[in-house]
């Protein structure tokens, strides 16, 4: 049996991707290579090589792609377009931070025939439900194990292919399920035989005895039991009786057990290995928040150097990176700017070796990628270094690339009192930047065109500055500013930080100050900052374009935290966590405490709050599911433990984790229970962490998955593990109980 069945292999797209193509793989203007690609008969792998590299060759799965693009759309492409026309060219997209692959087919037909075949195998991934997902995982394997493709293993083979698999188990146990998933007695299994095997062999025990417990019969639920399970295990209260007629319909695959209004085991388990029994609350995934608040009173996802796809003093400079940002809802993107040649100006890490990029394909490609990901507007945020004259052509590429997109204008005529809402400036983009005078004042033309060094320091990092200048040395020394470019500058006025007194009596909402985040750890906690409009960045010092822990700054109200989002790690699966709710739109409303002028909150003192109310948070670990393998190596097994770690107020900051289990990321059971007290729930992040133990050096990580708090659901539940990089691993995943109580 193919999970695909037949119809999508008749597709003429498909049959001329697995006869196989010859296209050139194109890595810069002087790399351009041919490879021959096909698709194999499982109809998700696609396999590549040079003609002339002996035995060498690649794969990697459909399901690692996001998009094609179809013609010049990659900086490689662009830079060849005069040798290869656009008909013949195109870009696999893939998720994460992985490159794409830009080719060029022999023929206009056989470029369509893949962009379209890519194309409809795409959309059949993202469409499977779990069942065919699960059934095309053991699939993928079943293939990548049968060396001689005889679609046949005997029990040496399906042995090594467990090994493959993360599974290590009772060899008299896997013969004895072997034997019986053998129905020919021909000592081998064909693909539907090991498909029953493996069913038999993941029988999950821990499911099956919820199950029992709500199953009088132990063979079904009724739709009662289900409705009670509903209300009692996963807090469903009043909407329980339809939800569970609703999971019947959804879930269970037995036409029998429909007609009776029953679900079998095989529906319970799919419905706890879906969405709706994932971890994530359903409704707090779409767009849930109020968006009519002042700007000021959302956390908005922030990237920092956005143009960097590596290290800050070697790494490639590229509109790629916009683009990934872009995809990820990030709504304030930074552009570095400084004089380029035949005045035309250039976006780099100045004084550095990374590559230059021009300033018009930025925008251009900002233009492209700004709402595809969130309608909500995007906030561009420029650190000028260029001189006059190319401010002013920046301006221009800004008005004639952007149009209508860019917010030129008051909204209302009206000087603000407080900032718009993300509701009022969607679609928009707002420029943030220094700006010559000020909203009030009509600058006429005897003003001058100079801004003090006091607001030049507006972007500095103040590591990189000399700490010995003391305010009265310093020369008030003038730089000239574009007239064009500052009145593009509306809601996002650059200044430099001026202290306490002065900001609580001269700070107009529209001001925006920067800090780098040593300065901004002594400078936030001291502010009303509900009132006020900041940012913060990484230090100057992580040349290597690392991150800070961005929950520190969100604890204290900062609004635009800005990120290296080109690299991985605790601090962007942090950021992702935060902004995976409210429809990924790149806004989170600040808790209500956090936006209401008279509402006094340390995140030093949660219990001086009014309104303060800590919750006891209590998970049960109870099992791992698939954990993919961390070393390659034959024969090599993960020793898998799970980490809790909470983020938030000082007092939530803790972690707590279970023992290992010796040889099993396939089907671990750990039934460990990890507590925590949250004093803060509104600003508190949970992140779940699986590790491979080592006794002799550092755990290897296996997945990880970041939610708020307040998203998680409690009961039963799956948490759907993501990768180093933030993208999907299935089907491992973990499964938890999870209560959530008042503290008594």
């Amino acid at each position: 049996m193919d999970p695909e069945g037949s119809r999508i292999q008749d597709d003429p797209y498909i049959q001329v991707m697995m006869a196989g193509s010859t296209l050139r793989k194109v890595k810069s203007r002087s790399w351009k290579k041919n490879r021959y690609f096909r698709l194999l008969e499982d109809g998700l792998t696609i396999w590549y090589k040079s003609r002339w590299a002996g035995r060498g060759h690649s794969t990697f799965s459909v399901t690692d792609l996001e998009a094609v693009r179809e013609g010049h759309q990659s900086e490689v492409l662009l830079s060849i377009a005069e040798e290869f026309p656009a008909e013949l060219c195109f870009t696999l997209v893939f998720h994460g931070r992985q490159g794409n692959l830009d080719l060029v087919a022999e023929s206009p037909d056989e470029a369509q025939a893949w962009i379209q075949g890519v194309r409809m195998l795409i959309h059949k991934a993202q469409t499977m439900d779990e069942k065919e997902r699960l059934d095309q995982w053991v699939w993928d394997w079943f293939h990548k194990a049968d060396k001689n493709k005889d679609g046949k293993m005997n029990f040496k083979e399906v042995k090594k292919l467990l090994k493959m698999m993360n599974v290590e188990m009772n060899e008299d146990h896997a013969l004895h399920l072997f034997t019986m998933a053998d129905k020919s007695e021909s000592g081998s299994l064909e693909i539907e035989q090991f498909v029953f095997f493996y069913k038999m062999l993941t029988q999950r025990d821990e499911v099956w005895k919820v199950f029992q417990d709500y199953s009088e019969d132990g063979e079904k639920l009724m739709l009662e039991e289900l409705q009670s399970f509903l209300s009692v295990e996963q807090h469903e209260g009043e909407q329980s009786a339809q939800h569970a007629q609703e999971l019947i319909e959804r879930y269970e695959p037995s036409e029998t057990a429909k007609k009776q209004g029953a679900m079998s085991l095989d529906g319970f388990q799919m419905y706890l290995c879906s969405q709706e029994g994932s971890i994530f609350k359903p409704e707090h995934q779409d767009l849930y928040q109020d968006m009519s608040q002042p700007l000021s009173h959302y956390f908005i996802s922030s990237s920092h150097n956005t143009y960097l796809l590596e290290d800050q003093l070697r790494g490639q400079s590229s509109l790629e990176a916009y683009i990934q940002a872009l995809k990820r809802g990030c709504r304030c993107v930074e552009v570095d700017c400084w004089d380029g040649y035949d005045g035309d100006p250039v976006v780099y890490h100045g004084h550095t070796l990374t590559s230059k990029i021009l300033f018009k394909d930025v925008i251009s490609t900002l233009k492209e990628y700004a709402f595809r990901a969130s309608e909500f507007p995007v906030i561009l945020s420029i650190e000028n270094h260029c001189s006059v004259e190319q401010q002013t052509v920046m301006a221009q590429y800004l008005r004639q690339i952007l149009g209508d997109m860019l917010q030129t204008t008051l909204l209302d005529g009206q000087v603000p009192q407080q900032l718009p809402s993300p509701q009022e400036l969607k679609g928009k983009i707002l420029l943030k930047a220094k700006k010559i005078g000020g909203l009030e004042e009509y600058v006429d033309e005897t003003c001058t065109d100079e801004v003090s060094d006091e607001e030049e320091m507006a972007n500095c990092d103040a590591e990189m500055a000399s700490t010995e200048d003391s305010p009265d040395k310093k020369s008030k020394a003038k730089s000239k500013m574009s007239r064009e470019l500052s009145d593009l500058v509306v809601y996002c006025k650059s200044v430099h930080f001026d202290g306490f007194e002065h900001a609580h009596s001269h700070a107009k909402c529209y001001e925006i100050s920067s800090f780098s985040e040593s300065k901004a750890k002594n400078v936030l906690q001291y502010l009303k900052l509900n009132l006020l409009h900041f940012r913060t960045y990484p230090s100057g010092l992580r040349t290597d374009s690392s991150n800070y822990n961005p929950q520190d700054m969100w604890s204290v109200g900062c609004q635009i935290v800005a990120l290296n989002f080109q690299t991985a790690g605790l601090e962007m699966d942090l950021n992702d966590g935060l902004f995976r709710q409210n429809g990924c739109c790149g806004y989170v409303i600040k808790p209500d405490f956090m936006r209401d002028g008279n509402t006094q909150f340390s995140p030093d003192k949660p219990e001086e709050r009014e309104g303060y109310k800590p919750l006891r948070l209590s998970i049960q670990v109870i099992s791992g599911q698939q954990l993919p393998k961390v070393n390659q190596k034959e024969g090599s097994i993960v020793d898998p433990l799970v980490r809790v770690e909470i983020y938030g107020v000082p007092q939530d900051q803790a972690k707590d984790e279970t023992s290992h289990i010796n040889n099993n990321g396939f089907n671990p059971v750990w039934n460990e229970t990890l507590d925590f007290t949250i004093h803060t729930p509104e600003l508190a992040l949970v992140c779940f962490v699986v590790e491979d133990h080592d006794k002799a050096s550092r755990n290897d990580f296996i997945g990880q998955y970041t939610l708020p708090f307040m998203c998680i659901q409690p009961g039963y539940r799956h948490i759907h593990l993501l990768s180093k990089d933030g993208t999907a691993i299935p089907p491992s995943s973990l499964f938890v109980n999870i209560s959530i109580s008042e503290l008594t």
